[in-house]
């Protein structure tokens, strides 16, 4: 679960990282209050989980309350990247003195933490790292032994421009995301920039937190807010609910299979055809009835979707109660769309016959399902 910023900071605070004044509005008049309240130049922030939202204008710098709730007007109700603004982070806006970096994530080859930490911030730390390699500094955290104040403090030593009171605020800074991380079940803590004022004040003027789907049970004040995120689809709301396993694309062709390797493997072989696909959906092993029927539910509801490719492989996953699920997704559905199965494995003879009764024809080879499916699309 991607947070939203305002909700990262809150986090932050709540540690002692210290943040610019600011609240979050849902109306032009609750950003005009919080602009007023300020009594400053602000900045009004769309509340979007969609990477580099100041390039789509998403961020409005402004000088006065007039001026904050013009910009409000335009942003609440815009559409940043395929997400709707529904809120705005109201902050001061900050004299910004120098810039940083501090982050706390995983390291999936090492499979274990790292803190990052650069001279370098408000741009993406790739960039930094392959310009600027001098500017990171890197620990590996050996989930044995944890991350302490004094290893963060050695982490800093190498930047040779940060006298002795900052690198201590750094360190301590870096200490505490890696601290929220292991509280939050964290896949990311991020701050960036983290600016140094002009009075020599350490703030976090942008943050983002990615919490472990797989944790939120041990988060309750997560609890009321589902799992489905400003960045999703309609689509891959609509999988989340229904506990399918769903990745939105820009294709015409809609991918159905069991297995993950499965449908990357078909995707794939779409792809070399010619064919571009609409989506990745896995049913899983084992998938009964009912789960079919709702991925093809999902699939066929999408307007783009030209025709459906299903390709099952049957193990666990019962080919005749897979025939089944597809006869009542189609039954289920007002959309007309052309289908095409491949079927092989359990009971394959059986779920051939469910669904050659009902005018769909059934092949064996993924090969001769591609060249069927694309003969749709083309």
């Amino acid at each position: 679960m991607k947070l939203f910023e305002f909700e990262a900071k809150n986090i932050l605070r709540k540690y002692g990282v210290v943040t610019p004044k600011g609240d979050i509005a849902k109306s032009l008049a609750e950003a005009e209050r919080i602009a007023r309240k300020i009594g400053k130049p602000v900045v009004l922030k769309a509340q979007v989980v969609v990477s580099s939202r100041g390039k789509s204008g998403g961020i409005i710098f402004v000088n006065d309350v007039t001026a904050a709730r013009e910009a409000a007007v335009d942003l609440i109700g815009s559409t940043i990247k395929g997400s709707i603004v529904r809120s705005l982070l109201v902050e001061e806006r900050v004299n910004v003195a120098e810039e940083f970096y501090a982050s706390v994530t995983i390291d999936r080859q090492a499979r274990r933490y790292i803190v990052l930490g650069s001279t370098t911030g408000g741009i993406d730390i790739e960039q930094v790292a392959l310009a600027s390699p001098d500017r990171i500094t890197r620990h590996w955290v050996d989930p044995a032994v944890g991350f302490s104040q004094s290893m963060a403090e050695s982490m800093v030593v190498k930047f040779s421009n940060l006298d002795k009171h900052d690198s201590v605020e750094f360190a301590s800074i870096l200490h505490t995301l890696h601290s929220i991380a292991m509280d939050y079940d964290a896949e990311l803590v991020e701050i960036n920039p983290l600016a140094k004022t002009d009075a020599g004040q350490f703030i976090a003027v942008d943050a983002r937190i990615t919490i472990d789907d797989n944790a939120l049970f041990r988060h309750p004040e997560f609890q009321e807010r589902s799992l489905v995120t400003a960045g999703d689809s309609p689509w891959e709301a609509k999988a989340k609910q229904e506990n399918l396993t769903y990745v939105d694309l820009d294709g015409n062709i809609g991918i159905i299979g069991n297995g993950a390797g499965l449908v990357m493997a078909t995707l794939d072989l779409v792809y070399l055809s010619g064919g571009r696909p609409a989506n990745f959906l896995d049913v899983g092993g084992g998938a009964g009835p009912g789960v079919v029927k709702r991925a093809v539910e999902l699939v066929i509801s999408k307007p783009e979707v030209a025709a459906i490719l299903v390709n099952i492989l049957g193990g666990v996953t019962r080919c005749d109660l897979v025939a089944q699920g597809i006869i009542e997704g189609f039954n289920e559905s007002t959309a007309r769309k052309h289908v095409v199965v491949r079927l092989m494995g359990t009971n394959e003879d059986e779920g051939a016959h469910i669904l050659h009764r009902a005018g769909i024809h059934t092949h064996s080879s993924m090969e001769e399902a591609v060249r069927e499916v694309l003969k749709f699309v083309s």
